[in-house]
């Protein structure tokens, strides 16, 4: 059924015509208009009143079509119950005085005469509801303020990259596989120079607060170093640096280990407009497509960022063709290593493959946004690990800016 979906889907791009998420104006750098499905809870919530009060009509129709003999109006205490665990105070309020009121109207009515202590077994449950949907209600608004600074963070990490920034057109999303936390450890920037546009993803080793801060580290770093230091052999030695001094305050402020990270950065020199410079810091190779196909940047022999030491010096600076109409696309391995439910990869390579020659495939927006729906079509929106995209190209006749 998923490889029915997926050739489905590729046969709609053969046809020229995009899905509807492809229209332009989510911006370059958005989190990405795809995202894990959010539960039900969150998403109906605005419609929780309905299941109480469906339970409320059940009992009714149950007290309604069973003899005397049947003891069913107890059931409900089950009412104001249910509410406390859906709806707000306000509303399990309402179901509680409607259950306590109700039962001995519905008692009367049928002639149930369950006795006192069915009556009282609905008082309890309703004076508990109140006070179990109050502090439900407090627990959702502490995960709400959570939710927001986690969404700050993301800003200044995963900054908005504006159209047409540095010269170069670019598009990157990203796909939290907590939807919850909505930021982790991979991170991605487009930063207009002096020396033409440069860019950067990687995707830091770890989970957690301690990921967060090291991303939020090198993506600083390389803001600074990008932009000051013409020899992108340079940038990466101050990566390679700032790392080193993050794991030492790490180490002394109680760390158990230190991260490392793997990463790509890439280089659009404006005195070489054919070419690009790309420093492979260990990350999966870098996908290029164009109207003649689909090729992979040389493979990242260097050791990540962190561990320069070890592999005894920074990974060398690739020059490499890049054709005005070619776009290149940079993912974490939250792509690469997305499974679906029979534990098999996402074929990256492959889906590439299949939109060569479709009108606007290399549109880095409709391109970052089909290969985050295919992921999450591949995965049946569940996924393992943060996933970050980015897609950039040159435009042909394009004049980078100047900015910070």
């Amino acid at each position: 059924m998923g490889s029915e979906r997926r050739r489905a889907g590729r046969g709609r791009l053969r046809s020229g015509r995009f899905p509807e998420r492809w229209r332009p104006g989510a911006g370059s750098g958005s989190v990405g208009a795809t995202q894990p499905s959010l539960p039900l809870l969150v998403r109906y919530g605005h419609r929780s009143w309905l299941v109480p009060t469906a339970l409320l009509g059940a009992v009714v129709g149950v007290a309604a079509a069973t003899p005397t003999t049947f003891s069913s109006v107890s059931w409900l205490a089950l009412v104001p119950v249910v509410a406390a665990g859906l709806c707000g105070p306000p509303l399990t309020a309402v179901f509680a005085g409607v259950a306590i009121a109700g039962y001995p109207v519905l008692d009367s009515i049928w002639a149930k005469d369950q006795g006192i202590e069915d009556y009282l077994l609905v008082i309890a449950g309703s004076a508990l509801a109140v006070p179990l949907s109050v502090n439900r209600a407090r627990a959702a608004a502490y995960v709400h303020r959570l939710q927001g600074t986690a969404e700050t963070t993301r800003q200044v990490v995963l900054r908005p990259v504006p159209p047409g920034w540095g010269g170069v057109d670019s598009a990157a999303r990203y796909l939290a596989a907590d939807v919850e936390a909505r930021v982790g450890g991979d991170f991605y920037d487009v930063l207009s120079t002096p020396y033409g546009a440069r860019v950067i993803l990687g995707d830091v080793q770890g989970k957690g607060l301690p990921a967060v801060s090291t991303a939020a580290a090198l993506v600083g770093c390389f803001r600074e170093a990008a932009y000051h230091q013409e020899d992108l052999a340079t940038v990466a030695s101050w990566l390679e640096e700032r790392l080193h001094r993050q794991n030492l305050l790490s180490v002394r402020l109680g760390a158990q280990e230190e991260r490392f990270t793997t990463a790509v950065v890439i280089s659009f020199p404006r005195k070489a407009p054919g070419e690009i410079e790309v420093v492979n810091f260990g990350h999966d190779s870098p996908y290029v497509l164009g109207p003649g196909g689909v090729r992979q940047l040389p493979p990242g022999h260097g050791a990540p960022i962190g561990l320069a030491h070890l592999a005894g010096g920074l990974p060398p600076v690739l020059r490499v063709p890049l054709g005005a109409d070619e776009t290149v696309l940079i993912v974490s391995d939250g792509v690469t290593e997305a499974r679906d439910r029979q534990g098999g990869f996402f074929p990256l390579g492959a889906h590439l493959a299949g939109l060569v020659g479709v009108p606007g495939a290399g549109d880095p927006e409709r391109l970052v946004d089909e290969v985050a729906a295919a992921v999450m079509r591949h995965t049946g929106g569940r996924l393992g690990d943060d996933t970050a995209l980015l897609a950039v190209r040159r435009p042909a006749g394009s004049r980078a800016g100047a900015g910070a």
